[in-house]
């Protein structure tokens, strides 16, 4: 035994080691997760990303779901102001923040985003869901 480990710890991969997402360990807070949660933006990118069919959507075809789940108070149809004003705030605000969550992995110069999240985020989102008021 490699004196040099402590008994009872576990080595854990690092994201940097080129492991896959379902291979990652991830240290995650409860704090981290629920506040990735607290925003209607970030519910709404991460409900659009795991409804997709390989959990993976266009960064123009997320920020339109997006802007149609998050709608202006006094509007009744998307404008192309509020897209536009969706399109920023996801791409410098909610996206940073999901990715820094290790809940998406987000490629601006490709424009890929793809949800890399567990079990744990998709329970909190299903139980968030019925309280998630849409007028």
């Amino acid at each position: 035994m490699d004196e040099s480990r402590e008994l009872g710890t576990r080595d854990i991969l690092s994201i940097n080691e080129g492991t896959s997402s379902s291979e990652r360990e991830r240290s995650i807070s409860p704090d981290t997760i629920l506040s990735a949660v607290a925003n209607e933006h970030r519910r709404a990118t991460l409900n659009a990303l795991d409804n997709a069919s390989e959990k993976t959507l266009e960064y123009d075809v997320l920020v339109d779901r997006v802007a149609n789940r998050v709608r202006d108070e006094h509007v009744d149809r998307v404008s192309d102001e509020h897209r536009q004003r969706v399109r920023i705030v996801l791409h410098h605000t909610h996206l940073p923040k999901l990715e820094e969550a290790q809940i998406i992995d987000y490629e601006a110069e490709t424009g890929h985003v793809e949800f890399v999240g567990g079990e744990l985020e998709r329970d909190l989102l299903t139980l968030i869901g019925p309280y998630d008021v849409r007028e």
